[in-house]
């Protein structure tokens, strides 16, 4: 019998494109709910797809901050979250909700 290996699956190997990242972004804050933590997650799947190295560079942070933030224990600042959606070239929009 052949045994079969497997890895741990990351999102971030197949967030390729800006729509990959816009749509992954769409869908985590859909999910989320109220939980923060899940989007500094996702944002930090965004950021490891990017390359965190430049990601620092584009907004002005330290890498290793970066990963703290945006880890599932973090709590970036609201500023950190937009400079990091700046850097990425993703625009936050607002529209109505589905229900009220």
């Amino acid at each position: 019998m052949t045994k079969i290996t497997t890895r741990p699956w990351d999102s971030a190997e197949h967030l390729k494109t800006d729509e990959d990242i816009a749509a992954y972004l769409d869908a985590a804050l859909e999910e989320a709910g109220e939980d923060t933590a899940f989007i500094a997650k996702a944002l930090g799947t965004v950021a490891r797809a990017r390359g965190m190295t430049q990601l620092a560079k584009d907004t002005g942070l330290a890498r290793e901050a970066l990963y703290r933030a945006l880890s599932p224990s973090g709590n970036p600042k609201f500023d950190t979250v937009l400079k990091v959606l700046r850097a990425l070239g993703v625009q936050l929009h607002a529209s109505p909700a589905a229900t009220r």
